[in-house]
């Protein structure tokens, strides 16, 4: 028995460019930080960054949007002077973008693992089919 994949629809462009502008919004933010900011905004911001790809936003784009959430609200509290909330939400963002990449992964071997099991099915059709000589 073979499981079978749903087929991912595109991304509305509206909600593309949502992701957008929250990625933007945060890089931008971090411009503006207080030297009160934890080291580890940086690396989150790095995080969601490197996740932020189109395959990524078309594979899994709810886990990348709970990363750019997250990093946002993590600039928030920088913003609101919560250092140890700031640290929280940029261990967690970090996370959640790594999480997208691993899932946007994920769907990408499923599907290849689809196709090659089709090819292998269909071949193996095409041999039955012939007769032997």
């Amino acid at each position: 028995m073979t499981a079978t994949l749903s087929p991912v629809s595109p991304l509305p462009a509206r909600v593309l460019a949502m992701l957008t502008m929250v990625v933007t919004a945060s890089l931008l933010g971090a411009c503006a930080s207080t030297p009160d900011a934890p080291p580890q905004l940086a690396v989150a911001e790095a995080a969601v960054q490197r996740a932020n790809t189109p395959t990524t936003m078309a594979d899994a784009p709810l886990q990348l949007r709970v990363a750019t959430d997250k990093l946002a609200a993590a600039h928030a509290a920088v913003t609101a002077g919560d250092t140890r909330r700031a640290q929280m939400l940029s261990e967690q963002a970090e996370v959640d973008a790594r999480v997208a990449e691993l899932h946007a992964d994920s769907m990408r071997s499923g599907k290849a693992a689809k196709e090659s099991q089709d090819a292998a099915r269909a071949l193996s059709e095409e041999i039955q089919r012939k007769p032997a000589r």
